[in-house]
């Protein structure tokens, strides 16, 4: 082997590497970028779930209660119910992922030395963040009998005064795969379409296509929707085809509309492609669009809440998956799937949606009328 020859080989490597930045930018940033959204997203100690508190006895003693139970920072108010059937719709429509209800006689029941009945509601549909909440519950129950019992009898008395009855919602055994399920058709039919539409473009571009086009009476939004039409159809397939596999070989529930499903699932796939032609539009070549492609689909895994609840994350970290569609087609596909709840209670994630089509089919068709020029 000759030392010199490869030598001259390695460097011209370099420079090679020196002349495309946009490949230098991806070999220094992706590292960076993975730390940082591992590091922040990957938190399985789920604490601050948002809580609503239908208080019936409104005495000193509930009060106390609902103290010690935020205080083990697994719960965070977020405002009170007047009735069971509002504590139970903010957890539906996902206002709040548990809610406490204390019954009128809790407090009369505790000073006649009598057994009394706290239920607490939890969204179970995400495993991870249900477990850390159910055991906190039952903690403050246990912690709040031991002191009762000792101010009652000197610890003699063995009954138990608060019986802490967790209610775990849509997904009573905790099953991982009822979670994840869904979850998939969010996650394969963003990144999927994102790359395929990505590459549209650039490879017309490179293959010299895309000159005939130009010359073509189309105006440039005919040209935009002829791409991501048929991509629409490919996305309803792939939706439909994990939906059926999920129900019949992991035994995902299909509580919802179904029809309102498929009719929000078109603001989240024409989002997506409007997304992939933006990013097909500000590249040259299809290796500078994938690298681009990358910065959309490590954050859509990581920050959306598809594997990693997103009440465990920073503010920053949350903030950054605010601005991913998938974060609230995720939101809206488990509350239909799951929950059985409708569009009209999942009305907050439906306009986002519906914003993000208008927004992104708009730039990327405004974006290819630049690059014509």
């Amino acid at each position: 082997m000759n030392a010199s020859r490869l030598g001259a080989m390695v460097r011209k490597e370099f420079v090679q590497m020196r002349r495309d930045p946009a490949t230098l930018r991806i070999i220094l940033a992706v590292p960076v970028l993975q730390l940082l959204l591992f590091g922040y997203a990957i938190r399985t100690d789920v604490r601050n779930l948002p809580t609503v508190i239908l208080d019936q006895s409104r005495t000193q003693e509930s009060r106390e209660f609902v103290e010690r139970l935020v205080a083990t920072g697994n719960f965070v108010t977020r405002g009170e119910a007047h009735s069971y059937e509002q504590a139970l719709e903010a957890v539906d429509d996902g206002r709040a992922r548990a809610a406490v209800v204390l019954p009128p006689s809790y407090a009369r029941d505790l000073k006649r030395g009598r057994p009394t009945a706290v239920q607490v509601l939890v969204d179970a549909s995400d495993p991870t963040a249900s477990q850390n909440a159910i055991g906190a519950a039952q903690l403050v129950g246990q912690t709040l009998n031991v002191e009762i019992v000792e101010k009652r009898a000197g610890g003699r008395d063995a009954q138990p005064p608060i019986d802490v009855r967790v209610r775990p919602l849509y997904n009573p055994a905790l099953k991982s795969s009822i979670f994840i399920v869904p979850g998939i058709i969010g996650m394969i039919l963003s990144n999927i379409l994102i790359m395929l539409t990505s590459m549209s473009l650039v490879r017309e571009r490179e293959t010299g296509t895309l000159e005939q086009l130009i010359v073509t009476p189309l105006a440039r939004t005919e040209i935009m929707l002829g791409k991501i039409v048929p991509y629409v159809a490919v996305g309803y397939i792939q939706m439909t085809t994990v939906l059926l596999l999920g129900h019949f070989v992991f035994q995902v529930p299909l509580r919802g509309p179904i029809l309102g499903l498929y009719a929000a699932t078109f603001l989240f796939i024409t989002a997506n492609l409007g997304l992939g032609l933006f990013i097909s539009s500000m590249g040259r070549t299809q290796q500078q669009v994938v690298q681009s492609a990358v910065f959309i689909m490590l954050p859509n895994v990581l920050l959306s809440g598809f594997m990693f609840p997103r009440e465990a994350m920073p503010a920053a970290a949350r903030l950054a998956g605010a601005l991913l569609p998938l974060t609230y087609y995720l939101e809206l596909i488990r509350g239909i799937v799951l929950k059985g709840v409708g569009l009209r209670e999942l009305w907050p994630q439906t306009l986002a949606l519906a914003l993000f089509a208008i927004g992104f089919f708009s730039f990327a068709t405004q974006r290819f009328h630049k690059t014509l020029e």
